[in-house]
């Protein structure tokens, strides 16, 4: 019963790992959100946060600022709690703990601030930003093992983005999340689709999903890099599609090449494939992109500072002393 409650789980995280807010309505970001996102996905989330704030500062009422700074946020909780089981890196579980609580504010006044402004007037833009909020709260309760909330604010966040591509089907950043949440839940064993049943959480197609993470790693406006991200991890994760996995994460290494996250995965699935001095390579730049613990600040790999230096530094040793 537990390994099926853990595939549940999974389900509902994949309607976690939600992309960056789409501008479907081709409004330009401001050049704070522009230079904080090139931050956080080089491995700077420190920095980034700096300027999201500022966006916060002189857009209190746009939920905007408040998603990314949750999003840059997510992603030093995903790195702190990195680990090796059967073979693969990823985060799979990690204890509460008192800064979960910030985070999980800037996801609670980023959701009423886009229900505030639905209430006013229905956009696209604001079902896909209460979207991205609640998939903030379930990715860390997914984390957590809160199975019951995981699922409860994933099913919701599907609705949102649901509704905000039947008001703006051009809008491919909504497709990412979408797509996870297809992609996750064909992948649930025969038993735990009927507990999912009961539970009313509505089912999927990997097809599907692949098909439209693809399309938003293609047309995506900010969702683009995380679709390439998720859709190389479970790739590997579930299909053990070795190959297709590192054809996808090698852009984003060649991107963000001081991200020590995309590096440690791409290092796995090259380990996985076979490849051991590729892997090799990625590992030790993975373990050059940390700073030393408390060494933190702005600037290329600053953000893999505390406790995600020592993660990063523990997973790349471990998985440097496993290959041929």
């Amino acid at each position: 019963m537990r390994r099926g409650a853990r595939w549940l789980l999974a389900l509902a995280v994949a309607s976690l790992a939600m992309p960056l807010p789409a501008m479907a309505e081709k409004i330009p970001l401001p050049a704070a959100a522009k230079e904080g996102i090139a931050r956080m996905y080089g491995g700077d989330p420190d920095g980034a946060i700096v300027l999201f704030r500022t966006l916060e500062e002189s857009q209190p009422e746009d939920p905007l600022g408040y998603l990314l700074e949750g999003e840059a946020r997510w992603w030093k909780i995903y790195c702190a709690a990195y680990e090796v089981k059967w073979g693969m890196v990823d985060a799979w579980k990690k204890p509460k703990e008192a800064r979960d609580n910030e985070y999980l504010a800037l996801a609670e006044k980023a959701i009423r601030l886009a229900e505030k402004q639905l209430a006013a007037k229905e956009t696209a833009k604001m079902h896909l930003y209460a979207g991205i909020g609640l998939a903030l709260e379930a990715r860390l309760h997914g984390l957590r093992d809160e199975h019951r909330a995981t699922a409860h604010a994933g099913v919701k966040a599907r609705e949102h983005f649901l509704r905000a591509l039947e008001l703006d089907p051009d809008m491919a950043d909504a497709d990412a999340g979408l797509g996870l949440y297809n992609y996750y839940v064909d992948t649930l064993s025969g038993f735990v689709k009927v507990l999912r049943v009961f539970m009313g959480i509505p089912g999927g197609s990997k097809k599907e999903g692949i098909r439209q993470l693809e399309r938003a790693m293609k047309e995506g406006e900010l969702a683009a890099v995380e679709a390439r991200f998720y859709l190389a991890k479970n790739l590997r994760t579930y299909d053990h599609q070795y190959e297709q996995a590192i054809t996808i994460l090698e852009p984003l290494v060649e991107s963000y090449p001081h991200n020590p996250i995309f590096l440690l995965l791409l290092g796995n699935v090259n380990a996985e494939n076979g490849r051991a001095a590729k892997a090799a390579e990625y590992l030790r730049a993975a373990q050059s992109a940390t700073h030393a613990e408390g060494d933190c600040g702005t600037g290329a790999g600053s953000s893999a500072c505390e406790p995600c230096a020592a993660r990063v530094k523990a997973v790349a040793q471990a998985m440097l002393a496993t290959l041929p």
